[in-house]
């Protein structure tokens, strides 16, 4: 989700919009004004297909966003912060900073979005009714979008993560068996069952030469599955993680540049030399801030020689860090949610280290070895 444009913000969360979002648009854009609209709705202007269709468009995916808004407003209440929304190829995607603490939390807060879905359905569908008697334009977008609502509510209705039926499931599972893990294996074990069967019956349709909808069908298969199976990883990464603290995983030997360093003697001296990507800023033993690859990439490389770390470091008052006593769980739902690749440790403000998702790999491997 790192291509992504944003939108802006609404109620507090950041809406952004992934790159595969325009290839999904257009496509919905070409076959409604193509096939749908033309076939449904003969005779009209060859123009106002396409405006119709771009404006279908661009309310579907108000409608997918009106779902996760529903999601996370309703986690929001519960006291789960949903850092953004992305809306994607496959729809929307909200993420939160947490999982939801309690079974019937994780139950309202899954079935917001598909409630959303079908109050929007029954909006449209009054719409389509009222102009029932024009037939013209208002009356063809209203009668696809009630449509498209229901599906999408009843879709992901399906029993099985990532759809929010699964996340129904398994708010069911936990309830009754108070454990949230064997709740989340079932679940996902269902998205499994159900993603396998998209495939197959996509590839059924694509030898009955189906090609568009079945390549469709088995790529939605495909992404069901890689995210159901995500899902269960996830749960194994807590396991090895579990009970162990940064100060375990920590980067000692972080190579580290001067304030008044130029740029182009940090790319030379220490960023090439090294391999890192990311540099405390230190003089005198102090912390000044932390400089990434990112961020001189950003400067061109004309201006290098005149530019100073300190022109572009992120400051130590803006930077988000870690202790050494907290728990690696913990930080890894902190990096997901806050989008950073790593963490400074401060021990009573003292910088002694780093821990980054490289470490905190290095760190998995090295549990995993051990437990085999």
């Amino acid at each position: 989700m790192r291509n992504t444009v944003r939108l802006g913000t609404m109620f507090g969360i950041e809406l952004k919009l992934d790159f595969s979002w325009f290839f999904i648009f257009i496509l919905i854009t070409w076959s409604l004004a193509g096939h749908y609209f033309p076939g449904a709705h003969p005779g009209w202007p060859g123009g106002a297909y396409w405006v119709l269709a771009g404006l279908t468009s661009v309310l579907f995916f108000v409608s997918v966003l009106i779902h996760e808004l529903a999601h996370s407003l309703v986690s929001r209440a519960f006291g789960t912060p949903v850092h953004d929304i992305t809306l994607f190829i496959f729809g929307g995607a909200a993420h939160m900073s947490a999982e939801p603490r309690r079974a019937r939390e994780e139950l309202l807060m899954a079935l917001a979005g598909p409630g959303a879905s079908l109050g929007l359905a029954g909006l449209f569908f009054i719409v389509w009714r009222l102009s029932l008697s024009f037939a013209g334009p208002l009356h063809a977008l209203a009668g696809w979008l009630a449509w498209m609502n229901l599906m999408l509510a009843l879709f992901n209705l399906i029993p099985g993560l990532p759809l929010d039926g699964g996340r129904v499931l398994r708010a069911i599972v936990w309830g009754v068996t108070g454990n949230w893990r064997r709740a989340t294996v079932i679940a996902a074990g269902a998205g499994r069952v159900i993603a396998f069967g998209l495939i197959f019956y996509g590839i059924w349709q694509i030898f009955s030469r189906n090609w568009g909808d079945g390549l469709w069908i088995a790529f939605i298969g495909w992404f069901l599955n890689s995210a159901a199976t995500q899902s269960v990883r996830r749960i194994a990464v807590d396991d090895l993680l579990a009970g162990h603290t940064a100060r375990e995983a920590l980067l000692t030997d972080c190579p580290h540049v001067l304030p008044r360093l130029t740029l182009d003697v940090v790319v030379d001296q220490v960023a090439h030399p090294s391999g890192r990507r990311c540099f405390p800023v230190m003089e005198d033993g102090r912390l000044f801030g932390l400089l990434t690859l990112e961020q001189i990439a950003e400067v061109r490389r004309g201006r290098w020689a005149t530019t100073r770390v300190a022109d572009i470091m992120v400051p130590l008052a803006e930077l988000k860090t870690v202790q050494p006593d907290e728990a690696l769980t913990t930080i890894l739902e902190r990096m997901a949610a806050e989008d950073v690749n790593q963490f400074p440790v401060m021990e009573e403000e003292c910088f002694i280290g780093m821990v980054s998702r490289d470490t905190l790999l290095n760190f998995l491997r090295m549990r995993a070895a051990r437990l085999a």
